[in-house]
């Protein structure tokens, strides 16, 4: 058994030999194994130290690349910016409320519709107020008539003076000339008058001066009567002046009927309908104006390099392929927790300290015509540039 093992390998040799020949004459490509049995290829991971050399040189070329492109990215687009998601649009809602209480017999609005400034929005049962507005002017004509009459009056007083104090005058010579004639019939005696004509004598000139007495009482009265006159013209201006206020303050109220709005935008929180009986300062409804702004709540250690000024790229949730531009217009000086309801007590011995965040104020460049309506407490992300 032994001889024919043998034998065999000299045999199975040279066919193995003689089947390599064949396949590399033939071109093939096979996998050649050595005659003790090891694979060559343990040898293939095993580089060379010069191909070791050129991946080690490769690898760190590759690292300083990466690293340059990072720094380079963190420059341009991650250090330059500072953003929050903390942000909503803000605007001025303005209330409307009337001025005066009625019935509501016209609603000329819808809701979310957009106004312009100055446009009717309600109508209010206008008949009470122009009773009034009536009742005021026809006061006014009156009062008016009052001080036309004082002054017609004042003026015949005024020309009765005039007249007292002319027979005054009058009084006073016939008393001057009857004392003279008194005391010449006096001076002559019984030797050129009887005593009748002196005795008449002396009782014209005691009547003249009586006469001058009564005509400066009525010059008094005159007089007085003049100043009443002139008391009463001030009266009648002064009801003319009542009269006239309260005729405004009726055609103010009766304005009043037609509600108005006092800026353009759109109609919110609406919660009024025709019929409803409103009174004076009652919130019927709210315009939106289209100027709006943001206010972000900024962490307080974002703050360092923003000024205001400084351009900002602002995303809105409900419109995440419009771009708004805006731009940081102020920095509150506090904090939002400062100014809560109900702010916190650092002294109390149970302090935490966090970093707080502050209101930043950004104002939109313009914004976007077409569907883009941006209301008041939509949420935004800013993204400042603060260098």
């Amino acid at each position: 058994m032994n001889t024919t093992t043998l034998d065999s390998e000299p045999m199975n040799l040279e066919r193995n030999t003689a089947e390599t020949a064949r396949v590399f004459a033939a071109g093939e490509e096979t996998e050649i194994k050595p005659c003790n049995g090891s694979d060559e290829r343990k040898n293939e991971s095993n580089p060379s130290p010069k191909n070791n050399r050129r991946f080690r040189v490769a690898l760190v070329v590759a690292g300083v690349a990466a690293v340059a492109a990072l720094t380079y990215a963190y420059e341009d687009f991650v250090a330059p910016y500072e953003s929050t998601d903390d942000a909503f649009i803000e605007g001025d809602a303005t209330p409307i409320a009337p001025e005066v209480a009625g019935q509501v017999v016209q609603l000329l609005v819808n809701d979310n519709q957009e106004v312009k400034r100055g446009e009717v929005l309600v109508r209010i049962d206008a008949r009470e107020y122009q009773a009034k507005a009536d009742q005021a002017r026809a006061n006014l004509e009156a009062a008016k008539g009052r001080l036309e009459q004082a002054n017609a009056q004042y003026a015949v007083d005024e020309a009765k003076v005039e007249q007292e104090k002319a027979n005054v005058i009058a009084a006073e010579a016939e008393s001057k000339y009857a004392a003279a004639d008194s005391k010449r019939y006096q001076t002559v005696g019984n030797l050129a008058v009887s005593k009748s004509q002196m005795d008449l004598a002396d009782t014209q000139a005691k009547s003249s001066a009586a006469q001058v007495d009564a005509a400066r009482n009525k010059e008094f009265a005159s007089e007085a009567q003049a100043k009443l006159d002139q008391a009463y013209i001030v009266t009648a201006t002064a009801e003319i002046a009542r009269a006239e206020a309260a005729d405004r303050q009726a055609e103010l109220d009766l304005s009043y009927t037609e509600v108005t709005a006092p800026v353009a935008g759109f109609i919110t929180h609406r919660t009024v309908d025709t019929g409803a009986y409103v009174q004076a300062g009652q919130n019927l409804l709210a315009v939106m104006p289209r100027q709006v702004w943001i206010v972000a709540d900024f962490k307080e250690t974002q703050l360092k390099q923003m000024r205001p000024g400084q351009p900002v790229e602002v995303r809105v949730d409900a419109y995440p392929q419009v771009k708004f531009k805006g731009h940081v217009d102020s920095i509150q000086a506090g904090t939002g927790a400062r100014f809560s309801l109900l702010p916190p007590e650092n002294a109390t011995g149970n302090y935490v300290k966090v970093v707080e965040r502050v209101p930043v104020k950004i104002v939109l460049d313009g914004v976007p015509g077409g569907a883009c309506v941006l209301g008041a407490g939509m949420s935004v992300e800013p993204k400042v540039r603060v260098n």
